[in-house]
């Protein structure tokens, strides 16, 4: 029995690894997003200063441990058998959490995955326990600390609300005092705000968060609480001075040492609070082996009191555990997809929004404009005005690369970020260093104007995309991790041992898959947008497009006609990622600058016909996007559909448009459609003349005729928009014939 415990130890210590790798790749962005979306240092000087917050941030976190033995559930209420039980199923259902929200690219947080893994895992251990036991389901809470679970939910929800409000409010004030011309103020306040910024760092860092370190003495502890006011006071005083001497003497960017600091006190925080996230359950499954040895008991009979008692953690784990933090900080690529989120997110401009926009976001931005109308007409206008002129952004130079956001926010963000975690961490309740930090962001992007009527609706909704996968993520973590938990009661051993083996072999598809995803996007970016490329493009896609399109289209037409609501949904479904795509390849446009290559006049006209082709066919994605919805409204409203020779007329139609293009290596043929246009055209125009004619009479409503224009509208507007396609992809050809015979004629 020994051996099986010690197996399960090493499982869980593997999975404290990938843990680590996965959590880090999540919150990597938390202590990283600042300082590389004001670029005031390389990237290698910011991955350094965060490898050093987080290898002595780990030392700190030691206190956080007994969140895992005993702050979720009453470890005295289980034998040792089950409590490892409950670790061991809290670790697969994290791993895989968190791995598939890095897939997806979305910020989720550590701290409520293992919150509620260990809450699903406990509430169904006490279920079965008490099932076996024959007694009653309405014991269940007697087994769950409910008093510490809910202060840390509640310190989780509240942080959501404190940190946006706090980032807004204190970036709206930094913003009075520096605008984004900072440059005028900084000589004669950087200093104070030099100060400021570190001495409140080194308050929140080290003294509130000295009593979790493993290797702080008790008298050292006590010199720095009697002492704490003397001291932030000459650490104020002299940093200003310091500071204020370095900018007037020699122009010093009091900002650099700002941001490096904060990431530095970022990195830390995240490491003393998060770090329980990681590797607290398999600490605590060691702590429970080490009693279970120490008591020559039956691990069924041992009941885990021991857990109760608390206890520093050996500082070799603490640093162990670092070292995997930094080497996942510095290799892995998801941290790195999770971090462009982030920026999207807060960026003071963005060519392309990562979100789109949604219902909610829309009603909050309108009602955001009613109320800030109503608050503009009872400011004074001089005031509005001199107001107004402090969030004025600065105008970039010829070729100047905007910056996601300035210096001053980003001193703010990791400032904020650092002292509200810290502050947590004193208290030893696991705050969520992802939803502070990402609200921190969030706040003062906010404040400073990020969110105006171009991308207001796109950002508010993208936040809320965030937020719900945090509410998602702890129905799914609980649910996971019970289920995981109720299975290896039911299955023991065996099956625990597979759930491990289906754990790793998921978490390494997972990162074989990202890794060609990355391979492919590098590709991408490595593509020159010459005109034979675009011309490549365009004869491939063109083509493919038209088949899906007119294969939709008469799909579209069979299930309406069938009365097939069913499969109209799934059709509208189609129709919508159709345009959703189309939208995507429309945009490549904008980005087709390829550094050290400086493309002709024939390049970028090649490129302007690429962005007419797109709009050209996402016109007619929207206009097959809007006949799939209607067609769909009408079947479920219970309108009747066509009948007789009009609705034959319409399949002839779509199928007559189907077999003209027919399928050339599964693109269709954009010459033979072109070649019939005008065949097509005068059919559509007799169908249309007939059902004006004989609709009333064979029984059509008012909303029917309005439906049946809108499918001979819909092929109208596809053959118009395609004789507009043939037209530039005959300029291209004949373009790129030009070109080839070129360099023929010079050599002739």
């Amino acid at each position: 029995m020994e051996y099986y415990y010690i197996a399960v130890l090493v499982f869980l210590a593997l999975l404290a690894c990938f843990d680590l790798f996965v959590g880090v790749s999540n919150d990597a962005v938390n202590f990283l997003n600042s300082a590389m979306g004001s670029r005031i240092a390389s990237f290698r000087t910011t991955m350094w200063v965060a490898t050093f917050g987080v290898l002595l941030g780990a030392t700190f976190s030691s206190g956080m441990m007994e969140i895992a033995r005993s702050g979720i559930f009453h470890p005295q209420m289980f034998n040792f058998a089950e409590v490892m039980i409950i670790f061991f199923a809290v670790m697969i259902a994290d791993i895989v959490l968190l791995d598939a929200f890095n897939s997806l690219g979305l910020p989720t947080s550590t701290t409520v995955s293992i919150v509620f893994e260990l809450l699903g895992s406990a509430i169904a251990a006490a279920a079965i326990k008490l099932y076996w036991e024959g007694g009653s389901f309405e014991l269940i809470f007697d087994y769950i600390n409910t008093s510490k679970s809910l202060t840390i939910i509640s310190a989780i929800l509240v942080s959501v609300v404190v940190a946006f409000v706090s980032g807004a409010v204190i970036q709206y004030i930094m913003r009075l005092i520096f605008s984004f011309h900072f440059e005028r103020v900084y000589r004669y306040v950087g200093g104070v705000f030099g100060g400021l910024s570190i001495t409140a760092i080194a308050y929140f860092l080290v003294m509130k968060g000295a009593r979790g370190a493993s290797f702080m003495q008790p008298e050292w502890i006590d010199w720095i609480e009697t002492n704490t006011s003397m001291l932030v006071v000459v650490l104020f005083v002299g940093f200003s001075i310091l500071f204020q001497l370095l900018i007037l003497l020699s122009n010093f960017n009091v900002f650099k040492i700002v941001i490096l600091a904060g990431t530095f006190s970022l990195a830390f925080a995240f490491a003393g609070n998060d770090l329980v996230n990681f590797v607290g359950v398999p600490l605590a499954a060691y702590d429970s082996f080490k009693i279970w040895m120490a008591s020559g008991a039956s691990p069924d009979d041992l009941m885990m009191n021991g857990l109760l008692v608390s206890t520093k953690t050996e500082t070799f784990f603490l640093v162990a555990s670092g070292l995997v933090m930094v080497f996942t900080l510095w290799y892995s690529k998801k941290a790195h997809r999770v971090l462009q989120t982030a920026l999207n997110l807060s960026a003071q401009q963005s060519d392309h929004e990562q979100f789109g926009s949604s219902i909610p976001g829309r009603v909050i931005v309108r009602a955001s404009m009613g109320l800030g109308n109503i608050v503009n007409q009872l400011i004074p206008g001089a005031v509005k005005q001199k107001l107004d002129s402090r969030f004025v952004p600065k105008k970039l130079e010829r070729g100047e690369i905007p910056l996601p956001f300035d210096y001053v926010r980003a001193s703010v963000n990791l400032v904020l970020s650092a002292a509200l975690i810290s502050s947590a961490t004193s208290l030893q309740l696991p705050l969520s260093t992802t939803y502070v930090t990402f609200m921190v962001a969030m706040g003062s992007s906010f404040a400073d104007g990020a969110w105006d009527r171009e991308t207001a609706v796109y950002r508010i909704s993208g936040v809320l995309t965030v937020i719900s996968g945090w509410f998602l993520t702890a129905l799914t973590a609980s649910t996971l991790a019970a289920v995981v938990c109720l299975v290896i009661f039911i299955g023991g051993g065996f099956v625990a041992f597979l759930l491990a083996l289906l754990a790793f072999f998921l978490i390494v598809k997972s990162n074989m898959r990202f890794k060609e995803q990355e391979a492919k996007f590098k590709a991408e970016q490595a593509i020159r947008y010459d005109l034979t490329k675009i011309r490549e493009i365009l004869n491939q896609r063109v083509g493919e497009n038209l088949l899906s399109t007119l294969t939709l289209y008469n799909n579209i037409v069979e299930k309406f006609l069938n009365d097939d609501e069913s499969g109209l949904r799934q059709l509208k479904l189609q129709a919508n990622e159709n345009f959703d795509k189309l939208t995507h390849e429309r945009s490549k446009y904008y980005k087709m600058e390829t550094p050290g290559y400086k493309p002709s006049k024939e390049d970028f006209d090649a490129r302007y016909s690429y962005f007419r082709t797109f709009t050209n066919l996402r016109d007619v994605g929207r206009s097959l996007q809007n006949l799939a919805r209607l067609t769909k409204d009408h079947i479920a409203n219970r309108h009747r559909t066509f009948q007789g020779e009009l609705a034959q007329d319409l399949a002839d139609l779509s199928q007559l448009l189907l077999e003209i293009v027919g399928n050339h290596n599964n693109k269709g043929d954009i010459n033979a459609l072109h070649a019939n246009a005008q065949t097509l055209l005068a059919r559509i125009e007799v169908i249309q003349e007939k059902m004006l004619l004989n609709g009333p009479e064979d029984g059509f409503s008012s909303r029917g005729c309005e439906l049946y224009l809108s499918f001979l509208l819909f092929a109208r507007e596809l053959v118009n928009h395609y004789e507009i396609i043939a037209m530039l992809q005959q300029k291209l050809n004949a373009a790129s014939a030009n070109q080839q015979t070129a360099p023929a004629t010079q050599n002739a």
